[in-house]
């Protein structure tokens, strides 16, 4: 059994690989080769091709994130609050960044969630993210900024 440390190691390697928008492959190395991997970016499948599916085994792993990489940019990418269980080998953990819709070219914040699966050589297995979809939609749609009712804004800023 890994110990605490070593999952969470694991863990923050690929997201920082993934804030530092590091190569593929460089992705690719911290998934499992020994079991099936699995990742999945929970949602309606209408909002983008890369939500409301499972992409199984590397190459869909490798085809997920070039779906994603083709819809969208991030900048000032973090996480924080990791959560580990040693016991079922999985670590649980929070990000932000800015998103970027590039065919509009409409931004929002966002934090999002993570939920990576572990096999015994500390590689994932399951990729799990939970985002705002709603946000990706309505970028991908061009209504981001025009959806919120202006006194919706003037309450905000209170």
């Amino acid at each position: 059994m890994s110990s605490r440390q070593q999952l969470l190691d694991a863990a923050k390697a690929l997201c920082s690989d993934f804030a530092q928008k590091e190569n593929l492959d460089t992705l690719l190395s911290h998934f499992s080769v020994t079991e099936e991997c699995i990742a999945q970016e929970h949602g309606l499948r209408a909002v983008a091709p890369f939500v409301g599916r499972t992409f199984r085994g590397l190459e869909g792993i490798r085809n997920y994130f070039s779906l994603v990489s083709s819809c969208l940019t991030y900048e000032n990418m973090t996480f924080g609050d990791y959560f580990v269980d040693t016991e079922v080998r999985k670590v649980s953990v929070t990000g932000q960044a800015t998103f970027t819709w590039k065919g509009t070219n409409e931004s929002w914040d966002e934090t999002f969630a993570y939920v990576l699966d572990f096999d015994q050589e500390n590689k994932v297995h399951r990729y799990q993210v939970w985002s705002d979809t709603a946000a990706a939609y309505l970028a991908g749609k061009g209504g981001l900024t025009e959806l919120e009712p202006k006194e919706w804004r003037e309450h905000a800023d209170r």
